[in-house]
């Protein structure tokens, strides 16, 4: 018989991106998408979250908790060829004028989230489309098995 897990994350020593990041998921969630947070595209590269959409789409969210956290990343530009569309996700009181021209703008918080600015879509090729729908479901699998089965030593 199964039984769910009943795992909640304790807000109280998550990060301020990790708020923004579980807002975000909410939110898509919402829409009918599913997402995983700090999944690797690529070697070097570490998104904070990337969605899977109903019909294969997928974006890439950085969630950005502060003008600092913007400014030290260099390697936003190397997530665009990973995804349909990029994002930023940040809260109600980040200087959104930083945003580079041209991507999305997600406002979030814990709890929730809301598309501002939708981003322009760059589609994927298909055999990338495929190797990351992949890395995608291998992701999700085996953090679902690190939270059923944490001795496990399962590797990410």
């Amino acid at each position: 018989m199964f039984v769910p897990m009943q795992i909640a994350a304790d807000m109280t020593t998550m990060m301020p991106g990790q708020l923004l990041a579980r807002g975000v998921s909410r939110h898509l969630a919402s829409l009918g998408w599913a997402a995983v947070e700090e999944l690797v595209p690529a070697r070097g590269l570490r998104v904070d979250v990337m969605a899977l959409g109903p019909k294969g789409e997928i974006w890439v969210v950085e969630c950005k908790s502060s003008r600092a956290d913007f400014m030290s990343d260099q390697k936003w530009e190397g997530y665009l060829d990973w995804c349909d569309r990029f994002f930023w996700a940040v809260d109600s009181d980040f200087p959104v004028d930083l945003l580079p021209e041209g991507t999305g703008l997600i406002i979030a918080d814990a709890y929730d989230a809301e598309i501002i600015r939708m981003a322009p879509e760059d589609k994927l090729a298909p055999a990338r489309r495929k190797v990351m729908v992949q890395k995608f479901a291998t992701h999700a699998a085996r953090r679902l098995q690190s939270l059923r089965d944490p001795g496990a030593g399962l590797e990410w």
